[in-house]
């Protein structure tokens, strides 16, 4: 069934779905399918910015919405830990973390360099690579602007991008390997996030403090939770708008 109130409330704002897409920062189709599906809800803040675009409550254009208090009751079930530091997080939390990946088994990071140094990660990379799980790295380009505030921000200024030209040497034995793909991304990212199936570690940027200091988030999926959905739709977002690379010096191409 279609969500007519959806679809009448978008033709009465006089928006075309094209231009309701852009300000959300969606596709067309994804607001089409809102519409023509009503059992296709959109994510809780997508909600909450479309009723405030088209002036409407949530409760009139989703009637059988849970309420916030509901939300935030589920959401408190997803997270697992709050970690003050990356530092003080047990070394071997990304290899557990990793070791569960059946279906999704992201990085994104600016450089993670830390990361490409242990051997135990190299190895499960192998292992799920030869078990099929699909493997995907998202680095930011060495010679992005984004790259450049980062490491302004953190006080290393050209270290940033040197940090991440090592990172993919690093990773030079894992190009090419079945499933295990690489691209660069040119984004602002607040988070590195680390996610294996339905759990992620999402490691805070904060301005004037290295990674490895910030506060790191365990969380997992549960019904009804929209916390790791919203780290996860970012990585998502990350991977389309990267660009390949099929090798380390992929990088000397430009940013994207």
């Amino acid at each position: 069934m279609a969500n007519e109130r959806l679809r009448g409330a978008i033709v009465e704002s006089g928006l075309t779905l094209d231009q309701v897409a852009a300000r959300l920062g969606v596709s067309p189709k994804t607001v089409d399918r809102w519409i023509t599906d009503s059992k296709r809800k959109p994510y809780r803040r997508f909600q909450y910015a479309l009723a405030s675009m088209l002036r409407l409550e949530v409760s009139y254009l989703w009637p059988d919405e849970r309420t916030a208090e509901e939300v935030t009751a589920s959401s408190d079930s997803e997270l697992v830990k709050l970690y003050p530091h990356r530092n003080v997080v047990p070394q071997d939390a990304w290899t557990k973390l990793y070791a569960n990946a059946t279906t999704h088994f992201d990085v994104l990071v600016y450089s993670g360099f830390w990361l490409t140094e242990d051997p135990r990660f190299h190895r499960l990379v192998r292992e799920k690579s030869a078990a099929g799980v699909p493997v995907r790295f998202m680095l930011g380009d060495p010679s992005s602007p984004a790259v450049a505030v980062r490491g302004d921000d953190e006080g290393i200024g050209p270290s940033m991008a040197a940090k991440i030209r090592n990172s993919l040497t690093n990773y030079a034995p894992l190009f090419h390997l079945p499933g295990v793909e690489f691209r660069l991304h040119g984004t602002t990212l607040y988070n590195s996030i680390y996610r294996a199936d339905n759990e992620l570690l999402a490691n805070g940027h904060v301005y004037g403090v290295g990674a490895y200091l910030a506060p790191v988030l365990h969380l997992q999926r549960v019904p009804g939770g929209e916390l790791f959905d919203t780290y996860a739709e970012s990585v998502e977002r990350v991977w389309e708008g990267a660009r390949p690379i099929e090798s380390p010096t992929d990088y000397e191409g430009g940013a994207t």
